[in-house]
């Protein structure tokens, strides 16, 4: 069964790995992250974990009993209680359920070991998984997101008051 684990430094070649197998996957929804991206991976990496470190993001990875990364899902601009989520999973797992069951742990994990009240998410209007991942996991929309969040994209903000619904992870 796979399991939602905090990023650490060993998690590095698996990250990679499912960033490198997931590449054209992930750019046919978001912005691609470039190939300076994947150049400067290791540097990268290592500024994660310090802004982990830092308390200004928190970042996990969903690893298969085989230690591959199936997801990543990520808490970021922790401050006054509240936190931007982002989230990708790997192509061979999209459309299982893996994705909305994930988030609504997260969510779980953002009240109990972050203590925080509210997580906003952004998705592009043509991203209609996306959509639906956030609607399963509680999250309702609040307005329209600056396409320069989502690589040029129009589309909206998604918000879940983390404290108004619990924390339970729901049934599919």
């Amino acid at each position: 069964m796979p399991e939602l684990k905090r990023l650490h430094a060993g998690h590095a070649p698996a990250v990679l790995a499912f960033e490198l197998a997931n590449r054209a996957y992930f750019a046919a929804s978001i912005s691609d992250r470039g190939d300076e991206f994947f150049d400067q991976f290791t540097d990268r990496h290592s500024a994660l974990l310090a802004e982990q470190e830092a308390g200004i993001c928190a970042f996990y990875v969903l690893v298969a009993e085989d230690g591959s990364v199936l997801g990543r899902f990520n808490l970021y601009d922790l401050e006054d209680g509240t936190a931007a989520l982002g989230y990708r999973v790997a192509r061979h797992v999209a459309g299982r359920g893996v994705a909305t069951a994930t988030v609504r742990e997260l969510c779980r994990l953002a009240a109990a070991r972050h203590g925080l009240r509210t997580l906003r998410a952004a998705t592009a209007r043509d991203n209609a998984a996306s959509q639906k991942v956030l609607a399963k996991a509680g999250f309702a929309p609040v307005g329209p997101a600056d396409p320069a969040d989502l690589g040029g994209k129009p589309g909206n903000w998604y918000e879940r008051d983390l404290e108004a619904q619990p924390c339970e992870v729901p049934p599919s």
